[in-house]
């Protein structure tokens, strides 16, 4: 009966420091660093204007949805099979997820006609509802300890909507609420600073405070990415949709390449309690 109790405890244990945000070596998620944020945004960005260029420009229509889907479904195959965080497979997910949220975002405005304010709205709901329920089976949502199958389907549920979320808000400043997309861009930066700040000298959450900030990362890449290619006459500078594209995905590729190499962005196991779910 002693030794029963003593695993019991020892078990419960182990449960509790998992469910507190235990970095598992096995963790399916990068280490949050500078450069994972300016990955995130940019693969907003891209997300935005791939999917104008090819819905719009290019004319595919809902043969891009289905073409991004099946792509996602593979590499999704392929991240889930991996026993571990992998650059060059991580990042690819996220990339078509941004697509792929920018695509259901703009139909249901564009060609469905739901109005931005309550596309935001249910976005905004529904993300509140995988949330919850990850947290009620998980009692964590620590990006640092992604490392079940169940935890990680939460996790990238939370992408996909984060990212539908993002287009629909950032579409809705920008465009509806006229702020501009320049303005939206520098508001967003702004309170993500003003989240950062409260994290390092408020001790606010660690959990929530990335959370936060990787939500609003999502209407600033739209505005970014609409900023740079919509025309002058729409308030953008012009460099169109193929270009930003081009630019940008340069740009993540290097700094995908600069991490997997020496693996800088793999989390090293270790307790901390400042990961608390």
């Amino acid at each position: 009966m002693a030794y029963e109790t003593s695993e019991t405890a020892a078990a419960s244990s182990v449960d509790a420091a998992a469910s507190s945000g235990r970095r598992s070596s096995r963790n399916k998620a990068p280490e949050v660093t500078v450069c994972f944020w300016i990955i995130t945004t940019l693969c907003t960005t891209v997300g935005e204007t791939a999917a104008d260029l090819l819905d719009e420009k290019a004319g595919l229509g809902p043969t891009v949805v289905s073409v991004t889907t099946a792509l996602l479904a593979v590499v999704m195959i392929v991240q889930f099979r991996t026993s571990a965080y992998r650059a060059g497979v991580y990042w690819p997910v996220v990339m078509l997820i941004s697509v792929i949220g920018t695509l259901v975002s703009d139909d249901l405005t564009d060609k469905v006609g739901v109005p931005l304010e309550t596309s935001t709205t249910v976005f905004a709901i529904v993300l509140a509802i995988v949330f919850t329920v990850w947290y009620r089976r998980e009692r964590t949502l620590s990006i640092h300890s992604i490392d079940t199958t169940g935890r990680e389907s939460a996790y990238w549920l939370a992408v996909l909507f984060t990212s539908a979320l993002g287009t629909a808000a950032g579409d809705l400043g920008s465009e509806r609420m006229d702020f501009g997309y320049w303005l939206s861009a520098v508001l967003c930066g702004l309170v993500i600073a003003a989240v950062a700040l409260a994290h390092f000298g408020l001790d606010l959450d660690a959990v929530w405070s990335f959370w936060i900030a990787y939500i609003l990362t999502r209407p600033l890449g739209v505005s970014i990415g609409d900023y740079l290619s919509q025309p002058t006459g729409d308030g953008g500078v012009g460099l169109g949709t193929a270009v930003t594209s081009a630019l940008f995905l340069s740009v993540i590729l290097g700094l995908v390449v600069y991490l997997a190499v020496p693996r800088k962005d793999v989390a090293q196991p270790q307790q901390t309690a400042r990961h608390a779910g």
